[in-house]
């Protein structure tokens, strides 16, 4: 809790035990009026102070003017009836603020969550001069700077590699946590950390008009994004609240006219009583409370599980949600990649481990340190002689007196060794030993174990299939199943087996669940 929220806190069990002290022990009726009054003050001070301030301001009819007209009216009604008892008009405040504490805790947590995100923002660039590198506000930069980035900063400005090999972490803005290999000639966005080497960067955008700045923009300007209902209740207060305080003005003012026009008593009392009573009763405590505080507590809910939802239009749109898709990397799966798979090897698998192990042990890329957890045990590092790294391709070094090639199918064919393709999913890593082919290891992505669950629920929920097996009529299509590449196959502008996945979208498209391979009309 901020500092605000923890004296609001305090400020409502004081009054909650001045309230409760007033209500259960019996006591003089000064006393307990006094206590009553002191409960009031101490929580309602604010909404008071604020309903003045927006009478000065000349925006009177609002949330807080209700609130204080309410409570007043009720403090009213019980001196008007000498009972004594204040207990409405403090329970109304205390309960308002209450929700209002709720509604502050709440909002507090979204932007926490949004401050998180806000890391992405770059604090300098460095621009080099006489052989210095100097720090400047991103801002400054214009197009076409070259920019250094060193190991561990964040890339400021959208760009072009102009010098340097190095690794890039993009999981804060693509959540996928495998890094990109990058260097001259490759164009990188603005927040991504560099992993290893010094890159220099000619910059293609603006410090606003970079990608960073654009998701932070959103990010910041998430909060007006009110829902339906939210923009209802505002449209409703400032129509509601005038309109009540006016008619309960007539009717304390109106009707005593009327009976005096007419030769009979006004009774002023009764008729100020009755508008008080409607004040009162007219107040929509619970509709300006209840609606606001039902959006920030699902926001904060949702911020709590890990889910950043922009605004509570989205949050209302998410109610009627159709179809679930997925992003695999991080959401699915838990973006740590294992050993899956070791095919085509002439040796055994645990001998082809060791040398892949061994080749990348000088790397600390997340595939050289599956490689080397697959391995098992701790490897001898003084077995491995001559590492040579070949940015984007893969390393090849000397194991125990063997020449051993580890790395992509570019790296195969540079080496001139014929190559197996692989039809799993995942990063292939190509072995060759003595310059002959020995087998490729399969990395892929560990599922996370709550996975199956959360799909299965959604597809009892009845979300849309994407066909049906000819065999058995099995839907298929929730997920891709992590390798299963027929299970997004559809029918697109009348062709099947069309991997959905990876097909762009057009305007005017016809896409159809599949039965096999065809469709129910």
């Amino acid at each position: 809790m901020t500092k605000k929220q923890k004296k609001m806190l305090y400020r409502i069990l004081a009054a909650a035990v001045l309230f409760l002290a007033a209500k259960l022990i019996p006591l003089p009726m000064l006393v307990s009026a006094a206590l009553y009054f002191a409960a009031y003050l101490t929580v309602g001070c604010d909404i008071l102070r604020k309903a003045w301030k927006g009478i000065c301001n000349r925006q009177v009819f609002d949330e807080n003017f209700l609130m204080a007209v309410a409570t007043v009216g009720a403090i009213a009604l019980a001196l008007y009836e000498r009972s004594g008892d204040y207990s409405e008009a403090v329970a109304v405040m205390l309960f308002y603020q209450i929700g209002e504490l709720f509604q502050s805790y709440a909002v507090g947590k979204s932007r926490r969550s949004i401050t998180a995100l806000m890391d992405i923002r770059p604090d300098y660039a460095n621009i080099e001069h006489d052989g210095k590198l100097e720090q400047v506000d991103p801002d400054d930069i214009a197009v076409g700077t070259t920019i250094v980035v060193q190991p561990g900063e964040k890339v400021p400005i959208d760009g072009v590699v102009e010098d340097g090999v190095s690794t890039l972490n993009t999981a804060a803005l693509t959540g996928e946590s495998l890094p990109r290999d990058v260097s001259a000639g490759d164009e990188i966005i603005s927040g991504c950390i560099n992993m290893t080497g010094v890159l220099k960067v000619r910059t293609t955008k603006a410090f606003g008009e970079s990608t960073v700045s654009k998701i932070l923009e959103l990010m910041e300007n998430s909060s007006s994004h009110k829902s339906r209902s939210e923009s209802f209740i505002s449209r409703f207060a400032k129509a509601y609240t005038p309109a009540v305080c006016y008619s309960a003005l007539a009717l304390a003012i109106l009707p005593p006219l009327a009976l005096t026009v007419s030769g009979a008593d006004a009774d002023w009392g009764t008729w100020v009583y009755r508008a008080l009573t409607f004040l009162v009763i007219s107040c929509p405590c619970a509709l300006v409370i209840s609606i606001p505080l039902s959006f920030f507590a699902g926001l904060g809910g949702a911020g709590k599980e890990g889910v950043l939802i922009k605004g509570s239009n989205y949050l209302e749109a998410l109610s009627q949600t159709k179809t679930v898709v997925f992003d695999k990397t991080g959401t699915l799966t838990q973006g740590v990649f294992e050993v899956s798979a070791v095919h085509h090897s002439p040796m055994a698998q645990e001998k082809l481990l060791e040398y892949a192990a061994l080749a990348e042990c000088a790397s600390s890329h997340p595939i050289s340190k599956s490689l080397q957890k697959a391995a098992g045990g701790a490897l001898d590092r003084s077995r491995v002689t001559d590492i040579q790294e070949h940015s984007g391709r893969g390393v090849t070094a000397v194991v125990d007196g063997v020449t051993v090639a580890a790395g992509n199918g570019k790296l195969m064919e540079e080496l001139g060794v014929a190559w197996h393709e692989c039809h799993s999913v995942g990063t292939i890593v190509h072995i060759a030993v003595n310059g002959e082919y020995a087998g490729h290891i399969v990395i892929s992505d560990v599922e996370k174990p709550h996975s199956r669950d959360a799909i299965a629920a959604l597809k009892a929920a009845g979300v849309m299939v994407h066909r049906h097996t000819l065999k058995n009529d099995a839907p298929r299509g929730i997920f891709c199943a992590i390798g299963r590449c027929t299970d997004c196959v559809m029918i697109v502008d009348g062709q099947p087996n069309v991997r959905t996945c990876v097909t762009p979208l057009h305007a005017g498209m016809k896409v159809q669940t599949q039965y096999g391979v065809s469709a129910k009309e």
